[in-house]
């Protein structure tokens, strides 16, 4: 398997030397050359030997085939220079008791759809399915290519990437990671978590300004030669744990493939049965997961991709027109308040038959005018498989609140958007095939707001709602969030966009400094 940029340079990459690059050189993002094809039908599988020669299926006729199964498979397919050692040490060192589910990403049946739960991890929030692989990946596409500078994660966050990227590179050998947040544009919770964040090689900062902003800027830095040069003088090299690195995305497509096997397995559907998935909807890259799984095989039907109040997404689907020319609004799913979707870059490549030339155009407009329209080749492709919507905040709330009294499942607010795209769905194409809605955070992590919507009353803060949430429903608090409103704050940094490459620059020498100290004393 190879990889290339969505932006014309002609070099290809393995899946290890993509994941070290993160970004493409010419700026542009890795894409396969082609898909895969994975059978989704593991009706033979008895289990397989885990890097420990453990068999990882061992229990498969108690609980189903078990995640780390389908992990390997598909993950096998699209990193193929990757031996099965390789491999096998990666999952099996993410997927563990780390999660605080048997299953890692339980699918939960409910009257309308189905809720594969992707946030079990120490987070709290499905960034956490991707992000606890990635440094296994990293550290192992480094040896591989014999790398010997250390790596520099940089990532720019909504609130959950970051986290569950500090959680997973903390203190890993070869490694500083720098996560930027915006300051007003998280949850309390978010933000605690990463501001109390430990590891050595942990930096973060809020930022004045939005999640776009910091966006722009991580990529706007790992495009610069001049400045990835100056770090590599110094022994430094950049890569990314954002969505934009195919070592973030390519774990993401296996556990829609788990939520298909989990389905069939109940019985619910009959292998090779349709199934449609719903995401909730901000840098596209969950969502783009999801059509990654239909091309290589699943049997997908549609893709409904919800958007909150930020609806760049649904008017593009609508109109083949994206256009960033609008108020960025702040809501109660933080982590979809995203006016630029760096992922969708992929999809139009792949749905331009990979025409580099066209998407380049398409990322120059999106920069200088910050709009763009899309091809009717393009428009028609996205038609094809894609249906959008949004729902407004009192929407999405009110439907946290009807289906945990009617049925006792609590959303948090992002969830809920997808929820509520969804009932608009059925109800304007009368398409009952069974769903699978991607269930994004924990309702605990943003507790003020969920709470709000299931009737209880004003707390003094997030922690306190985190009590009274818990108190009402008696769901478990994840681990992660537990204790949390004690936990030493670390990081105090706050910088504009323009700032980061500087602070960057600053701590790494600050790092090295220490490093040196420690080496002579």
């Amino acid at each position: 398997m190879e990889y290339i940029s969505t932006r014309g340079d002609e070099t290809k990459f393995t899946g290890a030397q993509a994941i070290i690059q993160g970004l493409a050189p010419d700026k542009g993002l890795f894409v396969p050359t082609e898909i895969p094809k994975i059978d989704y039908d593991f009706s033979g599988a008895d289990g397989a030997a885990g890097a420990d020669g453990s068999r990882a299926g061992a229990d498969a006729g108690k609980t189903g085939v078990p995640y780390r199964d389908v992990a390997y498979r598909v993950m096998s397919a699209f990193l193929d220079d990757f031996t099965d050692e390789e491999l096998r040490r990666c999952i099996d060192g993410a997927y563990d008791d780390k999660f605080d589910s048997p299953e890692i990403s339980p699918v939960v049946k409910t009257e309308r759809a189905n809720f594969i739960e992707l946030y079990h991890g120490r987070t709290a929030a499905f960034k956490d399915m991707a992000l606890s692989i990635l440094p296994h990946l990293l550290t192992t596409s480094v040896r591989k290519e014999n790398e010997n500078r250390r790596i520099v994660i940089l990532t720019a966050t909504s609130g959950d990437t970051g986290k569950a990227a500090l959680e997973g590179f903390a203190d890993v050998e070869g490694t500083e990671i720098f996560v930027f947040y915006p300051k007003d544009g998280v949850s309390e919770i978010q933000e605690r978590q990463m501001v109390t964040q430990g590891g050595a090689n942990t930096h973060v900062y809020a930022i004045e300004g939005n999640f776009d902003d910091a966006q722009n800027a991580v990529k706007a830095i790992m495009g610069d030669r001049d400045y990835k040069a100056a770090l590599s003088d110094g022994g430094y090299r950049l890569s990314s744990a954002n969505s934009i690195n195919i070592g973030r995305l390519v774990p993401q497509v296996a556990y829609y493939y788990f939520a298909y096997v989990r389905l069939v397995e109940r019985g619910e559907i009959a292998s090779g049965d349709d199934i449609i998935i719903v995401v909730p909807t901000g840098n596209f890259g969950n969502i783009l997961a999801a059509w990654y799984a239909r091309e290589a095989g699943l049997p997908v039907g549609r893709l409904v991709c919800a958007s909150n109040e930020n609806r760049v997404l649904t008017d593009l689907i609508g109109t083949g027109v994206y256009d960033a020319n609008r108020e960025f609004i702040l809501t109660s799913s933080p982590s979809m308040d995203i006016l630029i979707s760096s992922n969708l870059e992929r999809l139009l490549w792949h749905l331009s038959g990979g025409d580099s030339d066209e998407i380049a155009g398409y990322m120059r407009s999106l920069e200088s005018e910050r709009r763009y329209e899309v091809s009717a080749r393009v428009r028609e492709g996205i038609r094809d498989f894609m249906w959008g919507g949004s729902a407004v905040m009192e929407r999405s709330h009110s439907e946290i609140g009807e289906l945990w009294a009617r049925e006792g499942y609590l959303m948090d607010t992002h969830t809920s958007v997808a929820y509520r795209v969804y009932l608009d769905y059925l109800e304007k194409t009368g398409d009952d095939t069974p769903a699978v809605i991607a269930s994004t955070a924990s309702a605990y992590k943003f507790a003020r707001r969920v709470a709000g919507a299931i009737g209880l009353g004003a707390e003094s803060d997030g922690f306190a709602y985190i009590d009274a949430l818990n108190a009402a429903t008696g769901i478990p608090v994840p681990a992660g969030l537990r204790g949390l409103r004690d936990k030493e704050i670390r990081h105090r940094g706050v910088v504009t966009a323009g700032e980061m490459a500087d602070a960057i620059r600053a701590d790494l020498a600050r790092s090295r400094g220490r490093a040196e100290s420690s080496s002579v004393g």
